[in-house]
């Protein structure tokens, strides 16, 4: 039998490529969720004075979950900014990160070698998307059904690296012993010494850019290092 219960993902930057960002486009298109006054639209100024204030509440929302491991929502980060959000409208920021969201064509392959091997296969992302647009952009590129437990953290009270976030992912997934499940993820600091702090192994995957002000205090030790996700069979056969 395996001595490997469960491997469990990291989602951006693992499961997809990583891609650098436009935080002020970002910012721009999650203004559109705005309401407007009276069905009134709002000028090219107030937009740009909104986008401005949710950007600098994207920075807040974002240092909390670095620094405090708190998690937060969409509704929070517009709380945050103090303004008023309509989720019927987020339709133009969800647009924004759609061409963002696309499964590495490892991911099915990989996923159908693990459950193969009788080990379970999960998902931890520091997110705050709802659970719909995750398993939305897992079933779009038909790797929903491989999915064995999921967990993001808008609907959790904490963030990676804290160490009740990677127990949630192994309850999840059914696994009870850290130190017979694996977390893979490209991050340093959430991914890597967050789970390691949990007790189980890790896997890095070393191709994404972390900005600054994303990187936390702490530098994790993996236990390997995967240049591709399809490397990542091997490395737990050899743990197995």
């Amino acid at each position: 039998m395996s001595t490997i219960d469960a491997v469990i993902f990291d989602w951006g930057g693992t499961l997809t490529r990583w891609h650098d960002i436009d935080f002020h486009a970002e910012s721009l298109a999650l203004a559109q969720a705005v309401p407007t006054v009276e069905g009134t639209p709002a000028d090219e100024a107030a937009r740009a004075e909104q986008a401005a204030r949710l950007h600098r509440a994207g920075a807040v929302v974002w240092g909390r979950s670095r620094d405090q491991h708190v998690s937060s929502t969409i509704a929070d980060l517009f709380d945050e900014a103090g303004l008023e959000h309509d989720p019927e409208l987020l339709s133009a920021y969800f647009d924004f990160w759609e061409p963002h969201t696309a499964t590495d064509p490892d991911v099915a392959p990989l996923w159908q070698k693990l459950r193969g091997r009788g080990m379970a296969v999960g998902v931890l992302s520091n997110t705050i998307w709802p659970r719909a647009w995750h398993r939305g952009f897992f079933e779009r590129d038909g790797v929903l059904e491989l999915v064995d437990g999921d967990v993001y953290t808008s609907e959790i009270a904490w963030t990676k690296p804290d160490e009740r976030a990677f127990q949630a992912a192994m309850e999840a997934v059914g696994a009870t012993d850290p130190t017979r499940c694996v977390y893979v993820g490209d991050r340093l600091f959430d991914d890597i010494h967050g789970a390691s702090s949990a007790g189980m192994r890790t896997i890095h995957i070393p191709h994404s850019v972390i900005p600054a002000s994303q990187v936390g205090h702490t530098v994790g030790e993996p236990d390997a290092v995967a240049h591709r996700l399809a490397d990542i069979p091997e490395i737990v056969d050899s743990w197995s």
